[in-house]
């Protein structure tokens, strides 16, 4: 991973020549596993015409990832078919799956770890609500509180899982010589965009004029840049990659042409706080998004209030898709904004809601929820 950075922070980026890139799409295979775990289900696209009068388009749908196969974020979906691949691959039993999560992801990790009869040690970084934690910890995964942010808990999984016996790595973002599981674990949020096609198919709508995607390390806009950028002859929509303004790893990499690590703050939108963009995902993003913005935490909170009023629940981090979509259309330089994202007056817009309320309660209510309290999670090594 490269050393911290700390560029001048900017607030937008934008390029013209994203939508030429052509990518390889992920494997149908991918879509037939999902559809074969009990209780799979598409989880709802939901339109909501208040948004679309209050942004001046077509039609706006909401991706609500609040419930998916039983687990209130889309992380599953990657988690699980990696671990398949990890299985079918692994002779030892059983396995011990390790990682390192801003909550959503180890959570997806410890659920297919103990459906699946194996073992899962989950390593959690600062700013991690302990309630998020001890979900983790309730899929009977061992828990490991770190004293540092969450590229210091990727470390620190990568290291155990390399000194341990029978574990493997589960991690969701990739960096050299650790890019295989990372990739498998794209290959699994192909589904949610496979079933926004269909979704949008049987509500008459056009392929969308814009996708809002919420990133961390990039592995979901990969994903997106993978599926939408591989369908030569079909119209392909903007991509705007919305990040906290306290962890705006892809934005400033954007901004200076190459992968940056930048030093984080404290967010509500926990998941989303990471430092070092995955470097599989990166030339996709480089390359394949039309572009990134940042938003405050108040941002994200009006967001996420206004999707509720509107009944869909969402977190912080799935509410930062609309949070960033206001902000690309507001304020000082909105008409050129709007102008690089080419949006049509009856564009279809669709704002994927990586999580529900339940993924990632607020810090705010950290104090009656202490982690050191539970005897299921320890301090870091």
């Amino acid at each position: 991973m490269s050393e911290p950075s700390s560029p001048r922070p900017l607030s937008w980026y934008a390029r013209t020549a994203a939508r030429t890139l052509r990518s390889v799409p992920a494997p149908s295979a991918v879509r037939a596993f999902h559809a074969s775990l009990p209780g799979y289900a598409p989880t709802p696209l939901t339109e909501l015409p208040d948004l679309a009068a209050e942004l001046g388009v077509g039609r706006v749908f909401v991706k609500d990832e609040s419930s998916r196969l039983g687990l209130p974020a889309f992380k599953t979906l990657g988690a699980s078919w990696a671990i398949h691949r990890v299985l079918e691959e692994t002779s030892a039993r059983p396995v011990t799956l390790v990682t390192a999560t801003d909550g959503n992801h180890g959570r997806a990790v410890a659920r297919t770890a103990r459906l699946l009869g194996q073992r899962a040690h989950v390593f959690v970084p600062q700013g991690v609500h302990p309630a998020a934690a001890a979900a983790i910890a309730a899929e009977d995964a061992q828990v490991t509180q770190v004293d540092g942010p969450y590229d210091e808990a990727v470390c620190q999984a990568a290291d155990l899982a390399a000194s341990a016996p029978d574990s493997v790595l589960v991690q969701d973002t990739a960096w050299e010589g650790y890019e295989r599981i990372p990739g498998w674990i794209v290959e699994g949020y192909s589904t949610l965009f496979a079933e926004i096609d269909a979704q949008l198919a049987a509500a008459d709508a056009e392929s969308p004029g814009l996708l809002a995607v919420p990133v961390g390390v990039g592995s979901l806009a990969q994903a997106a840049v993978a599926h939408y950028r591989s369908r030569p002859g079909a119209r392909s929509p903007a991509l705007l990659a919305v990040e906290p303004d306290a962890a705006a790893c892809v934005l400033q990499s954007l901004v200076h042409g190459s992968p940056l690590s930048v030093d984080t703050g404290v967010t509500a939108m926990a998941g989303l706080n990471c430092g070092t963009p995955s470097s599989i995902a990166w030339p996709l993003l480089r390359d394949g998004l039309d572009a990134a913005i940042a938003v405050t935490d108040a941002d994200s909170a009006r967001a996420a209030q206004d999707l509720a009023a509107l009944g869909v629940g969402s977190g912080p981090c799935g509410a930062a898709s609309l949070a960033g979509v206001r902000a690309a259309h507001t304020g000082d330089g909105a008409d050129g904004r709007r102008r690089a994202l080419a949006l049509a007056p009856d564009a279809a817009l669709v704002l994927l809601s990586t999580e529900g309320t339940d993924a990632n309660p607020h810090l705010a209510d950290a104090a009656s929820h202490r982690a050191d309290a539970d005897p299921r999670i320890r301090k870091g090594l």
